[in-house]
Order: C-alpha cells, then sequence, then structure tokens
C-alpha cells in the first residue's frame, strides 16, 4: 500500500483554474452537502448489457440493479477511450484526452501539472483513497496525485502469461472497507475491480454456472463481491450521506465488428458504459440524455455544492437528475493504442445528436438512433468535410494550453506488463501524419485478430497452433513487434531456448529502432547468460529510453553475473530510484549483498540483504525468490530452522521453484534429517535432470544414495 503526501495546487492551474458557482441545494441541505462521502466504482471492461438493470437477456445482477433503483441510470453514457489508463484518467481529471494528454495504456502517464479530483476534494478537507485491482493503474502512472492512501498491492508477476497482475474484487473491497472504517470525516473513496477483463476466469461457482459466458461469469462475481459493499453502506447508515457513482472505464467487443476483446476500434460495443448515480435527494429513474466520463468530475462539484476549476471540459448532469434537461453537445472518443504502438492509422471521432462519426482512412458515420450497435455505414450519405472539419475544430477547442509538454514515458516492466490481449505496448520512433486505406485498422483486423487467437490458443494450452499463427504474422508483418515477443515467450516456455532468442533476433534486425524488441531480446540474453551480448542490446535501449527501471535492473543482473558487484549496485540503485516499490528490484539488490556479505564478510553487507529481502517480501508477499533469498541469508550465519522455514515458504507459493528445493535437501542433509533430504534431492532431480550437467547430475544421484544408508 502506497501513502501519498497531500500537496498543493499547481502554480500553473491556479492560473488556469477559475470558479463556477452552482446551486443546487433542493438536492440535500447545504450542511449535508458539506458532509457528504463520495464513492466512485469503476469496473473494468464493463458491457452495460450484462448489468441486469440495463438488459436481463444474458444475466442478473441484483446488488447493481438495488443500487440503480436507489438513483438514476443513465442509458447512454460512453467512454472517451477504449482502454483503462486514459478512461481513469478523463473520469478523475475531467477533461478528454486532448487535454491531458494520456491517449494509451503503454506510452504515457499523468503529468502532475493536472489537477484531479482527488486533489480538488483533498483540498476540501476530505481523506482520499483509492484501491485498484491491476497494473494499469500502478501508481507509477501518475494518478495517484491527491489520494491519502493508493493502494496497488497486487503481486509483482501474473500467474497466466500475456496477462497484468491483478487482485479479485473481494480483496480490492476488503482493503476499501478496512480504510473506510478508520475514517472519522467525510471521504472520497475510488474503488476499480478489475476482473470482467480478459482472460475470463470467474472463481467458484461462476465458473460453473457460466461455463459457456466466461465472461458473464466475472460479471456475476462482482456484482457478489460488491454486494458486502452495498451491505456495509446500508448497515452503517452511509447510504444516507454518500454520493455513489458507479460506471465502467470501456466495454468489451466480444467478437463484435471482428473484435475479440478492447482498445483496437471504437465501437458502442467497447465506449459504451454504465452509469449509475445515487445520492441523497437523488430520485429512482432513468434518461436517454447522453453523457460521458467527462461529466463526473463538474457532477460531483454541484452535487457538494464547491467550485468546478474552469478547465473541466464536461457538463454537470445534475439537471438530469432533477427531471431536467441539459444542452446536447458533441462527445469526442479516440482509439490510438494501435497509432502509438504499431504506427497504424489513428482513429477519432465524435457523437452528436444520436449520431457518430468514425474519422480514419476508411471512415464510418451512424445513425445510433436507429443503428446502436453500428452495423449501416452511411457514409457516402454525408457531407465528409463538414464533419472532419468539426472534428479538427473539436481537437483545437479540447487540447491544452501547453500541449506538448505531457509526460509521455513508461518503464520496461510496464512495456512487459501491457503486452495482453490486443495491448501492444512498443512506442514507435515517428508518429505518420497520413495514412492510406491500407493502414486503416479494418484493414489491418486480420492480423490483430490472428495475434488475439495466438494468445487464447496458447492459454488453451495449444501450443503449435499458437505457434503457427504468430509466425504466419511475421511472415506477413515484419513490423508487428507483439508477434516476436509472444513467439519468443512461448519457446522459451517450452525450454527451445535457441528457438526463443533466434525469433528475437530475427525482430531486432527487423526492427532495430523498437524498444520493446531491443529490450525483450536483451533481456532474454542476460538470464540465458550471453551476458555482454546482452548488456550491449540493454545499452541500446536505454539510448531510446533511459528512464526505464527495468532495463537499468538487468543491466544490474548481467554485472552481477559478471561478479562486477560494483557496476551491479549502481544498475540497481538507478533501478529504484525510477520505482522505488518494485519487489524484484529490491530483491535483486538483497541477492547483491548478500554475495558481498559471501565475498569479504562485511557484516552491514549482510544486515542490508535481510533488510532488502524483507521489503522485497513485504511488497509482494508472493514473491517466492524473496523468500528464498532469505532463507539463504540465514543459512549463511547459522540460522538454519529459519532458512528452512524461507525456503518451505518460498515452495509454497511455487511448487516448481529448483532453489529452494535444493537449498531444503542440503539443509536437511546437514541437519541429519536424511529421509526429508531424500525428498527433496529426488524433487529437485525431477525438475532438473533434463537440464543439468552430466556433473551435477551425478552430484546429486550421490546425495540421493547417501541418504538412503
Amino acid at each position: 500500500m502506497k501513502k501519498r503526501l497531500k500537496k498543493t495546487i499547481p502554480f500553473l492551474l491556479l492560473i488556469l483554474t477559475g470558479i463556477v458557482s452552482a446551486d443546487y441545494s433542493f438536492l440535500v441541505s447545504q450542511e449535508k452537502q458539506a458532509n457528504l462521502n463520495v464513492l466512485l466504482i469503476t469496473i473494468d471492461t464493463i458491457r452495460p448489457d450484462r448489468l441486469s438493470c440495463y438488459s436481463r437477456k444474458y444475466l442478473q445482477t441484483p446488488h447493481i440493479e438495488t443500487l440503480a433503483s436507489k438513483g438514476i441510470l443513465f442509458k447512454r453514457a460512453f467512454a472517451h477511450n477504449p482502454t483503462t489508463l486514459p478512461s481513469h484518467a478523463n473520469i478523475l481529471l475531467g477533461t478528454t484526452p486532448l487535454y491531458h494528454g494520456v491517449h494509451d495504456n503503454s506510452n504515457f502517464i499523468v503529468a502532475q501539472d493536472f489537477l484531479t479530483l482527488a486533489e480538488h476534494l483533498e483540498s476540501k478537507t476530505y481523506s482520499t483513497g483509492a484501491f485498484v485491482g491491476a497494473f494499469p493503474l500502478d501508481s507509477r502512472f501518475g494518478l495517484t496525485q491527491g489520494f491519502d492512501v493508493y493502494d496497488d498491492s497486487y503481486p509483482s508477476k501474473s500467474s497466466i502469461a500475456f496477462a497484468f497482475t491483478e487482485r479479485i474484487a473481494e480483496r480490492v473491497i476488503d482493503e476499501a472497507l478496512g480504510w473506510m472504517k478508520k475514517q472519522n470525516s467525510p471521504w472520497f473513496c475510488w474503488i476499480h475491480l478489475w476482473d470482467p477483463h480478459a482472460p475470463y476466469i470467474p472463481p467458484e461457482p461462476f465458473k460453473s454456472k457460466f461455463k459457456d459466458e466466461p465472461y458473464s461469469g466475472e460479471v456475476a462475481y462482482v456484482d457478489y463481491a460488491l454486494g458486502k459493499l452495498f451491505d456495509y453502506l446500508e448497515k452503517n447508515s452511509l447510504m444516507e450521506n454518500t454520493l455513489i457513482i458507479l460506471t465502467g472505464d470501456h466495454g468489451e467487443s466480444l467478437g463484435e465488428h471482428g473484435e475479440l476483446t478492447h482498445g483496437y476500434f471504437a465501437y458502442n460495443s467497447t465506449l459504451w458504459v454504465p452509469l449509475i448515480i445515487v445520492g441523497p435527494g437523488v430520485n429512482s429513474g432513468q434518461t436517454d440524455q447522453y453523457a460521458s466520463h467527462i461529466d463526473i468530475f463538474p457532477t460531483v462539484c454541484d452535487f457538494l455544492g464547491i467550485e468546478k476549476p474552469a478547465f473541466l471540459q464536461g457538463v454537470s448532469l445534475l439537471p438530469l437528475i432533477r427531471g431536467e434537461k441539459i444542452k446536447k453537445r458533441a462527445i469526442y472518443f479516440e482509439s490510438l493504442e494501435a497509432y502509438y504502438n504499431s504506427g497504424w492509422a489513428s482513429l477519432r471521432g465524435f457523437i452528436e445528436e444520436e449520431k457518430k462519426f468514425i474519422d480514419s482512412p476508411i471512415p464510418e458515420f451512424y445513425s445510433l438512433e436507429n443503428d446502436f450497435d453500428e452495423k449501416i455505414n452511411l457514409i457516402k450519405k454525408i457531407n465528409l468535410e463538414k464533419y472532419q472539419k468539426k472534428l479538427k475544430k473539436m481537437e483545437e477547442e479540447f487540447s491544452f494550453p501547453l500541449k506538448g509538454q505531457v509526460v509521455q514515458k513508461i518503464d520496461r516492466e510496464a512495456q512487459e506488463k501491457l503486452r495482453s490481449l490486443g495491448y501492444l505496448a512498443s512506442p514507435v520512433p515517428q508518429l505518420k501524419k497520413n495514412f492510406g486505406p491500407e493502414y486503416d485498422l479494418k484493414t489491418l483486423l486480420p492480423f490483430q485478430k490472428k495475434l488475439n487467437r495466438a494468445i487464447m490458443f496458447y492459454d488453451e494450452g495449444r501450443m503449435e497452433q499458437s505457434i503457427k499463427l504468430l509466425n504466419e504474422i511475421i511472415q506477413k508483418r515484419k513490423d508487428f513487434a507483439a508477434a516476436y515477443t509472444h513467439l519468443s515467450h512461448i519457446y522459451k516456455n517450452q525450454g527451445r531456448i535457441e528457438k526463443a532468442i533466434q525469433v528475437m533476433e530475427e525482430g531486432y534486425n527487423n526492427n532495430p529502432n523498437n524498444y520493446t524488441i531491443i529490450s525483450t531480446y536483451g533481456i532474454l540474453l542476460i538470464e540465458e547468460g550471453r551476458l555482454d551480448k546482452g548488456i550491449e542490446a540493454l545499452q541500446q535501449g536505454l539510448a531510446l529510453l533511459d528512464f526505464d527501471p527495468e532495463l537499468w535492473n538487468y543491466l544490474g543482473v548481467a554485472y552481477w553475473k559478471k561478479g562486477n558487484y560494483e557496476k551491479a549496485l549502481e544498475h540497481y540503485r538507478k533501478a529504484l530510484s525510477l520505482d522505488n516499490n518494485d519487489a524484484v528490484i529490491l530483491n535483486n539488490l538483497g541477492t547483491l549483498f548478500l554475495s558481498i556479505f559471501i565475498r569479504n564478510k562485511k557484516v552491514d553487507a549482510h544486515s542490508q540483504s535481510v533488510e532488502y529481502f524483507k521489503k522485497a517480501i513485504e511488497l509482494d508477499p508472493d514473491l517466492a525468490s524473496g523468500y528464498n533469498g532469505l532463507g539463504g541469508a540465514y543459512k549463511i550465519i547459522g540460522k538454519i530452522d529459519g532458512a528452512i522455514s524461507c525456503w518451505e515458504k518460498s515452495l509454497e507459493l511455487n511448487p516448481n521453484y529448483d532453489f529452494p528445493v535444493y537449498n531444503l535437501g542440503m539443509a536437511y542433509y546437514e541437519k541429519g534429517d536424511k529421509a526429508q533430504a531424500l525428498r527433496y534431492f529426488k524433487k529437485y532431480l525431477a525438475l532438473k535432470a533434463d537440464i543439468i550437467s552430466h556433473e551435477e547430475k551425478r552430484k546429486i544421484e550421490d546425495l540421493i544414495q547417501k541418504c538412503k544408508l
């Protein structure tokens, strides 16, 4: 859990921010407004038609439906992006990506110059807490601003390949409830639930109940988990003084328009989101008027009776809550994941007067009143130039006055974790401005679909089918970085190391300036002991992006393996300066100081080693290597029982982790417990027999024989 100090509003924003007053005292008295809590719930990857308050076609979601019955449901609310980080930036900053500059998950962080909803409420003496479910909202991406507590305590690594690290909804909600119970003043709490995101693996009994519709099973589970939160609010009379806003960051295509998940196109399957607002004085009802994510910030301000910052680009929805109308306006949207990560055509557009214009090399136009599913493209029936001019004008009006100074950088660990089901995460050195139809996302969809199918085949254990599809992509698109990295990953997991390296070398030769390929290639070389070549590749990567902690971390690993502890320490410290909450870097520092202690017996090196291992475990209690390292630190000073306890914990977390298996065998052998030693030596041989040297194998076999005597 990461705590952030309260901060003042930046001077830039004091210049840009004005005050707009509003009087909506018809809702609650001024005194009550000043004491209202604010609860923002964002459900990742949620389709409104999977919530029974919107549609009863697929499943029942009783807890969310009950919540909706207490307030107003917006039947037509839209995201501005079909990806997680930009959508949450839109919600918490009250501006479009044109203003704040965060356009996708993989290349951007939120600049600190912008005022967040949390900061604004914090300035009104609110306690603020955020509890997020997965890595795309990690603290490194900048949304921590204004939160006293920003809880992103999920594991360092995902147990599923090509997937984000996450924690299930119940755990997120439990942490949020623990925080709420400690508050004795008005609070703002943001809860983000990741579960509906692919891969769809709901816990039981939802997995069995929805075996043919696992996505719906994930939604059903989230509704179940929210029941505990809503029960707490009811039982503690918090419903009476809490403004609750429930929405989704984006939807899920589930095959519509040929898109399996989200982040590629910008059809309503991924832009349409639920929006429910419940609070004191809000009558039950529904509205057909269009709303968007940037409307949430000004709505909260008006509901609480506090000033609205002048930079907000949305409108307050309070008139709709009291049964009035609001002026119809254009809602901007974009999908730039493929543009920034693959160099393919950009996709932008707007929704206005129940019409939707999508600008791309092959433009589209839909009448949402008659064709909400966007099946009939009416582009030939409109004045294209008129709509393109309108879009260009919107882009100019919504852009930030200091456009171009927004931070656009993200680290290598993030690059690795963001390669999941459509998130490509590969910065393009030079972005084109003009594209022909051959670069339209609809034209290039077959390659994206092949990648998604390859990942799904991998998840299902169908390795050869996955390999075949990835090779087909590479043959046709030499510039598709994700195909190389996924294929190399599969070969590596199969133990086909030479093939894995060969694939990345081919990717490197075809894309010599592609950061993701260079960094993945260099890390693979270092992991396989080809240190000099790996160092050379990673140094080339640093020439492209020198703010990536993972590159510095692996350079540290390389120098540690070469025995150059001074250079290893230099690189690890640089990595830690870029991300001081990375459990893997801390664990590596623990290993380094243990090596220094073994070499020169400096007592302070041993104490630093233990300290770093403990910090790593504290940040990630599931980090098996942390327990293994701590066990080594205890063993070397004679604390054999403490070492055994750590190694057993490490093995409990990862039953196939070879180091603690060997260490336990030797520890029990030295203690004279030959039965236990025999058990672990046999396990070690079963795990490593095919890959260890003949000499090492003979050594283990000799130990096994001695244990039998």
